[in-house]
């Protein structure tokens, strides 16, 4: 649960590996300093700022933005500093307001790495302060705790640095300034104010998506925080609502590498140059992680806007009508047809101001994913990606998991891919279903492509992992999706031949049960070395084919079981199959049915975005006409099994 931190107040941090997230109603310079049991800054080597963005354990922002992300591992910090102070300063010298009463009141949030918020402080009461210390990140008695400060300087960054004891203070501050002047310089220019009588909106920010049964399930790149948790600020941070703000937010985090010096300078307002891994993180990996997270915040947010300035436009009509209407001297006449006319000419033009601004933001947003799209390792890359053609079985678990792509009906080709963080937190349930024929597709099709959906994403979970790491088990009880599981049979990546009939339903169910007893009582016990020695300690996914075909009551329970207690453990669930067929079981499979993820064999607006009303469209993973990745791909990870791991 998030803490909402008052000034001077403290709470425990979770974890050592954390992300910052400042937010702010216009362009601040974000930076960070080390401090000694004292909290005294050492030398300028224990400050990052624009011009000098990362420490050991410390990376923050390289030029001024509203929206920062800085990123912290506590122990990778030198064991002398006991304290991060994160400060926040106006950019000096480029026209911008002298003190922080001229902005909305900044926000910031420490975030754990799957972006569950922990803390949150909105900084009140500024007024001419130009500076200010927004939080601490403080050692006591071997503990991490964030600390509420607040603290202002109408001096500046040199007061500010004074303060904590930094005797190069003047100097570098003026340092500073310098890097963050230059840094503007290569950002986009800001767009021309709105007229006073625009549309207004509140815009949130996007949260998990929801499948149409009600359960959230992650957007893609991030877990699902509390529903409400400010990832973002709004438009309109103080609640009274603002000026719709159709700027690409440009995520500000990393800036780009600067053009090289033979290159001209871009002209201002040219929007900035699209660079793959342009986010925070410590590795490549991890950067794109964050950009394709951050690329699904831009488009949810930029469309919603679209989408309340196009309502707020459609109210403003109405209301003016209705005015006409209502007086009896104006309804006919060349008065009436007049206030009519100049009612739908400003509707006109509204609608008109943004849509030229949703197609601006989604011009930038293509233009990012098709840097981006290219840069993708293998667990996030699209079956199309050339670099399954170099794959090799990895040597770690990677970060997030690709499950399809999702979009949005203003610009249906601007796909953004839906990852889900490894290892799989819930399982999976592709839908069969008869409610899916409105795609035009038959029931007998539509299992087809529910099985070779749920194929596609085992072998990509088999190639995700290092070899031998993950196993594959396969309950078929008809035999119905022999030819479709022959790639994974015929390559001999399975744990063993698909469990066909009841009694193989339960060899299958019953192992599983058992394999998650012993490690829930070993981890239960702390004595995970007790484990049978020939306990296979791989990630384990059961493929679930044709039910409820072969079940009886207690393979059912057995099934539940697994659902509710396997992911923990290592074991996790996939379900191929119709809702419908399962009513037979009544409720007892409702539980089942909410706990998984529901994704669909086609094309489907099932997710839902609580934060900002998106439905938002799946598509599901699809190799190219005639390809034989998905055949190469898994004859690799056998190769890569018998040559222990190469």
């Amino acid at each position: 649960m998030t803490a909402e931190l008052v000034r001077g107040q403290n709470h425990p941090l979770p974890g050592t590996r954390l992300e910052i997230r400042v937010s702010a109603g216009g362009p601040v310079v974000a930076g960070a300093t080390l401090g000694d049991e004292q909290g005294r800054v050492r030398g300028v080597e224990w400050v990052a700022h624009p011009g000098s963005p990362t420490l050991p354990g410390l990376e923050v922002s390289r030029q001024a933005a509203a929206d920062h992300r800085l990123a912290v591992d506590l122990d990778a910090l030198p064991d002398p500093v006991h304290r991060v102070s994160v400060l926040l300063a106006l950019p000096v010298g480029v026209g911008g307001p002298a003190g922080f009463r001229a902005l909305a009141a900044p926000f910031v949030a420490v975030t754990t790495l799957d972006g569950a918020e922990a803390a949150s402080y909105t900084i009140t009461d500024l007024d001419t302060e130009s500076a200010v210390v927004a939080l601490e990140l403080y050692r006591r008695q071997g503990a991490w705790k964030v600390r509420a400060v607040g603290q202002g300087y109408a001096g500046g960054l040199a007061e500010m640095l004074t303060d904590q004891g930094l005797p190069e203070a003047r100097e570098l501050a003026g340092a500073i300034n310098d890097a963050v002047a230059r840094g503007l310089a290569r950002s986009v220019a800001a767009p021309p104010a709105r007229p006073a009588d625009d549309a207004r909106v509140r815009t949130g920010p996007p949260g998990p998506a929801t499948p149409a049964h009600g359960e959230p399930v992650p957007p893609p790149g991030q877990a699902p925080p509390p529903q409400g948790q400010p990832g973002s600020t709004p438009a309109d941070p103080q609640g009274e609502g603002g000026p719709v703000n159709y700027t690409h937010p440009g995520r500000q985090t990393t800036a780009p590498p600067p053009p090289a010096p033979t290159a001209p300078p871009a002209p201002p307002g040219t929007p900035a140059r699209p660079v793959a891994g342009d986010a925070t993180g410590w590795s490549m990996e991890e950067r794109l992680y964050n950009q394709v997270w951050g690329m699904f915040e831009d488009l949810a947010r930029t469309t919603a806007a679209y989408r309340s300035a196009v309502d707020f436009a459609d109210s403003r009509m109405e209301q003016e009508l209705d005015k006409v209407l209502s007086d009896p001297r104006s309804r006919i006449g060349g008065t009436g047809d007049a206030a009519r006319e100049t009612a739908r000419a400003r509707h006109a033009d509204l609608v008109g101001r943004a849509r030229a601004a949703l197609d601006r933001d989604l011009a930038q947003l293509a233009a990012e994913a098709d840097v981006v799209e290219p840069a993708l390792p293998p667990a996030y890359a699209a079956w199309s990606s050339p670099v399954w053609h170099g794959y090799r079985a990895p040597m770690e678990i990677p970060m997030a998991l690709r499950l399809g792509d999702l979009h949005l009906p203003e610009r249906v080709d601007l796909r953004i891919p839906m990852l889900v963080r490894l290892p799989l937190e819930r399982g999976l349930w592709i839908d069969s279903g008869k409610a899916l024929t409105n795609h035009a597709t038959d029931v007998t099709e539509l299992r087809r492509l529910a099985v070779d959906t749920a194929v596609a994403h085992a072998a990509r979970l088999l190639a995700a992992y290092p070899a031998g790491r993950f196993q594959v088990h396969v309950i078929d009880a008809a035999g119905a999706a022999a030819a479709a599981f022959a790639p994974l049979t015929g390559a001999g990546v399975l744990a063993g031949p698909p469990a066909a009939g009841a009694a193989g339903v339960s060899e299958v169910l019953g192992r599983l049960t058992q394999r998650v007893d012993l490690v829930q009582m070993a981890v239960r016990g702390g004595a995970a070395d007790a484990l049978p020695p020939d306990l296979d300690t791989a990630e384990q996914l059961l493929i679930v084919n044709d039910f409820p075909h072969g079940f009886d009551d207690r393979a059912v329970t057995m099934l539940r079981y697994l659902a509710d207690e396997g992911p923990a453990v290592g074991v996790h669930l996939m379900m191929v199959a119709d809702r419908e067929d399962a009513a037979a079981y009544g409720p007892l499979l409702d539980p089942l049915w909410r706990a998984l993820l529901r994704l669909t064999p086609v094309p489907d607006d099932h997710l839902a975005d609580p934060w900002v009303g998106h439905a938002w469209t799946y598509d599901p993973p699809v190799f190219p006409p005639g390809s034989q990745v998905l055949r190469e791909v898994v004859e690799r990870v056998a190769t890569a099994r018998r040559n222990g791991g190469r």
